[in-house]
């Protein structure tokens, strides 16, 4: 392959293509040794490819048992990454109550969490599917891919059948929530409904030649019910794509439980990704693990909390 460069209207130089170096033999067969699973290579692409069938849940979709083939297989993809050394990118099929120890587990151990979702309707148990990236040698980011795999395999091994709740005593279907020690974590004057509790913080962005914000649903908020002693929040952060990981590493600190990373727009400038999270505990103490989150992100950039 080359380029072509030209210099006015006649002259051009052809120079040979400058091309990240490929995955060396000794490089695979790292990735295979620290995953444990023998990868497969794409010369066309420069990429060697990890699978993980699911072989160990069975799971239903509309009543039909599926087949790791038909879409619950975990794979992580290297690829050459020039002064990275490699990359990765994955996707991670995970129950409902694997998401949030293997996405610490990933965050943990060097690799990016991009989305989290679901690929089906009426599936039983619950299937989530978690993307994966990063940059860095290929001994790192397969031992990340490694540690993921494996906390997997813990969580399974301990408790073959998918749990069906978060960890933590019922909440009171009454809510009892003092509002004046939220506002002064958070930062903001909140809302209060029976003995609920909302907050919210708008943020700004441009799409199709206009400006939205807070009102247009370019916020993140954080609404709790229960007691003050024994309660849940929930809630939908709006990130940058840079403030993501930062995010994520806060609410996982706090024990918060991240259920669903997507977007909400298209065409808006800068782009959101939006992060929508379960946590229970103390009221206070979840909102000290919201405000964490919320400090991770620059202030430049919220355009004002309203």
């Amino acid at each position: 392959m080359q380029w072509r460069l030209c210099f006015g209207v006649m002259a051009c130089v052809f120079l040979p293509a400058v091309l990240p170096a490929a995955l060396s033999e000794q490089q695979r067969a790292a990735i295979d040794k620290i995953t444990g699973v023998k990868g497969v290579y794409t010369a066309g692409e420069d990429v060697h490819k990890v699978s993980f069938p699911r072989m160990d849940v069975k799971v239903a979709v509309d009543r039909w048992p599926m087949h790791p083939f038909m879409g619950l297989t975990s794979w992580a993809a290297f690829t050459s990454g020039g002064d990275a050394g490699a990359l990765v990118m994955g996707d991670l099929v995970l129950l409902e109550d694997e998401v949030n120890p293997v996405l610490s587990a990933a965050l943990d151990n060097g690799l990016e969490v991009t989305a989290l979702h679901n690929h089906f309707f009426f599936d039983t148990p619950r299937v989530m599917f978690m993307h994966i990236g990063g940059g860095g040698p290929v001994e790192r980011l397969a031992a990340g891919v490694r540690q993921a795999m494996d906390t997997v395999k813990q969580i399974r091994n301990a408790a073959p059948a998918p749990a069906s709740h978060f960890d933590g005593p019922a909440i009171s279907e009454k809510s009892s929530i003092t509002a004046g020690p939220l506002d002064a974590v958070l930062g903001v004057k909140g809302q209060a409904n029976n003995g609920m509790y909302k907050a919210t913080f708008g943020r700004q962005a441009r799409m199709h030649g206009r400006e939205i914000g807070n009102q247009m649903g370019v916020n993140t908020w954080a609404a709790f019910a229960g007691s003050d002693d024994n309660a849940f929040v929930d809630g939908d952060v709006a990130m940058l794509v840079s403030e993501l990981q930062g995010v994520l590493k806060a609410l996982r600190q706090a024990g918060i439980g991240i259920v669903a990373i997507h977007n909400h727009m298209t065409h808006e400038e800068p782009q959101y990704v939006f992060l929508h999270y379960w946590g229970k505990g103390p009221a206070a103490a979840l909102a000290r693990g919201v405000r964490a989150a919320l400090d991770t992100q620059s202030k430049s950039s919220r355009g004002g909390e309203r």
